[in-house]
């Protein structure tokens, strides 16, 4: 990692008797793009509030660039804050709008027009630079509220749900449009967001929290394919998780009994441990393999080019397969139909942590 930006040491928020943010333990450095996922209510805006000094920690100790912020108001600190609400100014123009916050910082008129423009064709929207952005375009207003942001040219950029309120193609090109700006001017972001695909194709790290915790803290690759509990491969992706028990291991190979049958997977842990076995849904096949159970067809559901198949095992436990459509030939599918369903051995994943 390089060097630290942001510190949150035991940070907690608390709301009279609720704990909306407890414990949490985050260093991000400088020039990291951070993502924070989680279900509602987990405390990802809460923890972006905290950072940005709209609500000041009850325990903990924040620090950015080394300095203790808990008690440095909002106005006192460089680090803003696009929401997902935009929040552009309807009776101000595009130039007008991104010039705000150098004009509280008390930047020259003819300064502020010329960098409030620059920004505005680095956004690809110069041309509008004049209009209301009452008349701007959703995609259009993301890139005035992302100008207004950056204008300042901060080191830490705190960004809330902004592509929520997009059509999905405008949700790509926005993606695009943010990772090549993280990485050209090295500015630390960190995102909040309940979109996995935006996640993973965006962040360097992303942090998964749970009831106002951290659950974990990974790149998306790693939190994708070995998840440490099961919340968070429940939450994460389409796994398919098998409980049982650890009944032999040998060469960092872990045998398991479940209810669907013994199972091999890597990963070493004591003899009778409860555990389970997570095989992401397209590590799952259907067909004889090293690992096998029999389930029945439920449904299919198509998503372009991937079609996800929906299966029932013999004790009611529904498992997913995911896979190209080109790939299905001459696949039976039909609902009620029964197959074979088989993983690689090192394809599983041994979860020894948070598995009920």
């Amino acid at each position: 990692m390089s060097e630290p930006l942001v510190e949150l040491d035991g940070v907690e928020k608390h709301f009279g008797d609720f704990v909306a943010v407890r414990d949490a333990n985050l260093t991000i450095g400088q020039g990291e793009f951070i993502a924070i996922m989680g279900p509602s209510g987990c405390g990802k805006t809460t923890t972006l509030r905290m950072l940005a000094g709209l609500d000041a920690p009850t325990n903990g100790e924040i620090r950015i660039a080394g300095k203790r912020m808990n008690d440095l108001p909002a106005h006192e600190r460089d680090t803003p804050m696009v929401w997902q609400s935009l929040a552009l100014f309807p009776y101000l123009n595009a130039r007008e709008n991104v010039e705000f916050g150098l004009k509280m910082r008390g930047v020259e008129a003819g300064e502020r027009r010329k960098r409030a423009l620059n920004w505005l064709d680095r956004m690809e929207i110069g041309e509008f630079a004049e209009r209301n952005v009452e008349t701007l375009s959703g995609g259009q207003r993301q890139r005035v509220a992302l100008a207004r942001a950056l204008v300042t040219e901060p080191q830490l950029l705190l960004l809330d749900e902004p592509l929520s309120a997009l059509d999905a193609h405008l949700v790509i090109r926005m993606q695009s449009v943010l990772t090549r700006l993280q990485r050209e001017l090295g500015i630390t972001f960190v995102y909040v967001t309940h979109s996995q695909s935006e996640a993973f194709a965006m962040a360097d790290r992303v942090v998964i929290m749970s009831k106002g915790e951290i659950a974990q803290i990974g790149t998306p690759r790693e939190i994708y394919r070995a998840p440490k509990t099961r919340f968070v491969a429940e939450f994460v992706g389409r796994n398919n998780i098998l409980q049982g028990r650890v009944t032999e291991h040998a060469k960092d190979v872990s045998t398991v009994d479940t209810a669907l049958g013994t199972f091999t997977v890597p990963g070493k842990t004591e003899v009778g441990s409860d555990v389970a076995i997570v095989v992401s849904a397209d590590m799952m096949q259907i067909g004889p393999g090293e690992n096998t159970l029999e389930a029945t067809v439920l449904s299919e559901e198509f998503v372009g080019s991937m079609v996800t198949i929906f299966l029932e095992a013999e004790d009611g436990t529904e498992l997913k397969i995911q896979m190209q459509e080109r790939a299905l030939g001459d696949l039976d599918l039909s609902a009620g139909r029964r197959h074979t369903l088989s993983w690689a051995q090192s394809d599983g994943h041994l979860l020894t942590e948070g598995t009920t």
